[in-house]
């Protein structure tokens, strides 16, 4: 929520040459609604079903592809397992200060803050990280991403 994933993801597939996919654009467009209508209007365990769905789709579909999942992706379903089975997975680490400022204007197209005040969002983050924090730490590599560029993600790639 807030890392990077979609901007990173989309700068590696361009410079690798593969096909880039974001999860939640997918399900939107799959279900014709914005993610807040769907978590709205289906509830959150609808939506975490869809983005396993999808992402299992997109590897039946693809053999190389960059794929940006949502925050809570790899917390659901086993999915960090199915991830890590058929591709390479990438933490993201970004600060919770970084990621408070990041989120502070774009909470009305983010259903799990959209209600959050100000003063609550560092206090929410901190609390979803220390959730998600025993999958995120499952990935295959952890960038800093404050600190990355796109050089750097590729080196570590090829380890």
């Amino acid at each position: 929520m807030g890392s990077g994933k979609t901007y990173w993801g989309r700068l590696l597939s361009e410079k690798l040459i593969l096909p880039f996919f974001d999860l939640d654009s997918l399900i939107s467009t799959t279900e014709q609604k914005t993610i807040s209508t769907i978590f709205a209007e289906s509830g959150e365990e609808f939506f975490r079903y869809k983005e396993k769905e999808v992402m299992e789709e997109i590897v039946n579909d693809h053999d190389q592809f960059i794929l940006s999942c949502g925050g809570g992706t790899p917390c659901f379903f086993n999915n960090i397992e199915f991830m890590k089975k058929h591709g390479t997975v990438i933490w993201l680490n970004t600060s919770v200060n970084v990621l408070k400022n990041r989120l502070l204007n774009e909470r009305a197209t983010r259903p799990l803050i959209k209600t959050i005040g100000d003063t609550d969002l560092k206090n929410y983050i901190i609390r979803k990280l220390g959730e998600r924090r025993m999958y995120y730490e499952q990935a295959d590599h952890t960038i800093n991403e404050e600190n990355a560029s796109l050089h750097s993600i590729i080196q570590s790639l090829n380890g």
